[in-house]
């Protein structure tokens, strides 16, 4: 199994499958080695094949569609972006016991980074793919996975809240998510976010970002979702030189903190006791959000361009 078990709606995979898939479908490749990869990630379980290739597997049905929608827009946005993300190579078919279409990609260099740490170096790198990201034009783009307003997610951030009684400080988590839902609302057209901008799905080497994978969350929202990379990744220093670098606004810089609170939260709910590297990021952002709320170190709140201090809802 690649990774150990997540969900109950989890399909079991192992390299003796990888190899049979290959074998029935893409016989090409049926010789190469494959090695799971030790990958945080939720939804698919990633095997190594040969050195230039990762085969990946859905694990959960609701992994199942970004297979031809990172098939569709993978080479779209790549030639837009000024760092490299993953080429797919095949689209493979159930089979073999598998029920669901699966992928083979390019294989990129450089290692997952754990949370925080990351200086300002990586934080320039970060804000220009997020800026490039942004500049494409719609191209007829779907909604990212996460979009619309933050009170969309009221019910489900409160829920994780009272879940984690004990574990986290409810008033303060409280306090900062409220402070988020008061921020004035994205009023401008949605743009291009990657949407899980996580540990797990960035590269490094040397300190600086050398890659960006992992786009089953890809799509159009506002901008502020792909703040939740500056919580979860970057030191407390390189946030400010991202955020410069970025130029965002404080009821933007607001929301995205709310994003990255309750997404956190949610996380750590329910990986709490199944997936010990996702908690532990999940943990890092919350302490980090809480320790900057306590601070009080945040800009006033201004609309700052798109922003509408009328609340009215993103498109």
């Amino acid at each position: 199994m690649g990774g150990g078990k997540m969900h109950a709606d989890e399909v079991d995979t192992d390299e003796e499958l990888v190899r049979r898939l290959l074998a029935a479908q893409f016989p090409r490749w049926a010789g190469l080695p494959v090695e799971p990869v030790a990958s945080a990630g939720t939804v698919n379980a990633v095997y190594r094949l040969g050195d230039a290739m990762a085969v990946r597997l859905p694990r959960i049905p609701g992994g199942v569609k970004d297979v031809a929608a990172e098939a569709r827009w993978l080479p779209r946005l790549a030639p837009l972006l000024p760092a490299p993300i993953p080429a797919p190579l095949a689209q493979g078919r159930p089979g073999e016991g598998y029920p669901w279409p699966w992928s083979v990609h390019s294989w990129l260099p450089g290692r997952t980074p754990g949370p925080g740490g990351l200086g300002a170096a990586f934080a320039r790198d970060l804000a220009g793919f997020v800026a490039a990201l942004q500049r494409i034009g719609p191209m007829d783009g779907p909604p990212a996975y996460r979009t619309g307003p933050l009170t969309a997610r009221d019910a489900e951030t409160r829920a994780a809240i009272a879940t984690l009684r004990g574990v986290v400080d409810e008033g303060a988590a409280t306090a900062v998510w409220e402070t988020a839902l008061r921020a004035p609302r994205w009023a401008g057209a949605p743009v291009w976010v990657h949407a899980d901008l996580s540990p797990g799905n960035v590269l490094v080497r040397g300190g600086r970002l050398s890659a960006v994978i992992d786009f089953g969350c890809v799509g159009r929202s506002e901008p502020a979702v792909d703040l939740i990379a500056t919580w979860s990744l970057l030191t407390a220093g390189a946030r400010e030189v991202f955020r410069g670098a970025l130029g965002v606004d404080g009821a933007s810089w607001l929301r995205g903190r709310g994003w990255a609170l309750s997404i956190a939260l949610s996380e750590l709910a329910y990986y709490r006791f199944t997936h010990p590297v996702m908690a532990t990021t999940a943990r890092h952002v919350v302490a980090e959000i809480l320790a900057d709320h306590r601070s009080g170190s945040q800009r006033p709140a201004d609309t700052g361009g798109a922003a509408d201090t009328a609340g009215a809802d993103h498109p």
